[in-house]
């Protein structure tokens, strides 16, 4: 173990699980950690996406559109910030428990897709594959874009590709 990471062990836990006293230890790890939804033991990214659906139809009678892309932009800005210094202290730069890009990124497709639940629950299930299966371009992106731009950019560009299969799903269908 690196002697920065003994020095302070009860913070950085290199290639371990997180815990609630990692996650509370600082901001960082709070956001990164989708607010304790990316602890969850089985498929973290599920359950923090499943989060980023509820905090959105909470917050979503509240805010414009406008008022949601700038929460976006700045959730997206806080991310790189917050999975950096998460995935440094884990000592895995991109640990499934990050869950942040998923949230900032579903919540960008649920701005775009129809409303309503069929669209919604459809749009969570083509984001989750794409975000699983990792296909051109987005592989690329995850193997080749690190530190904390990195881990929010591949979820961005599987969001972008869900609203891609929505819009060409509506243009034949219409």
């Amino acid at each position: 173990m690196p002697a920065e990471w003994a020095a302070d062990s009860a913070i950085k836990r290199p290639w371990s699980n997180p815990t609630f006293a990692f996650m509370r230890a600082r901001l960082s790890h709070w956001i990164a950690l989708g607010f304790g939804s990316g602890l969850s033991p089985v498929a973290p990214g599920t359950v923090g996406t499943l989060w980023a659906w509820a905090v959105f139809l909470v917050i979503d009678p509240w805010l414009s559109d406008a008022g949601w892309w700038a929460l976006i932009a700045a959730s997206f800005a806080l991310g790189c910030w917050a999975c950096h210094n998460t995935g440094r202290d884990l000592g895995v730069l991109d640990h499934s428990g990050m869950v942040w890009d998923e949230v900032v990124a579903f919540w960008a497709v649920l701005l775009i897709v129809p409303a309503g639940f069929i669209s919604q629950m459809l749009a969570f299930a083509v984001f989750r594959a794409f975000d699983v299966i990792k296909p051109p371009p987005i592989r690329h992106f995850d193997r080749t874009l690190k530190g904390g731009f990195g881990v929010m950019f591949d979820d961005a560009v599987a969001a972008f590709m869900t609203v891609l299969v929505f819009a060409i799903w509506m243009a034949i269908y219409r």
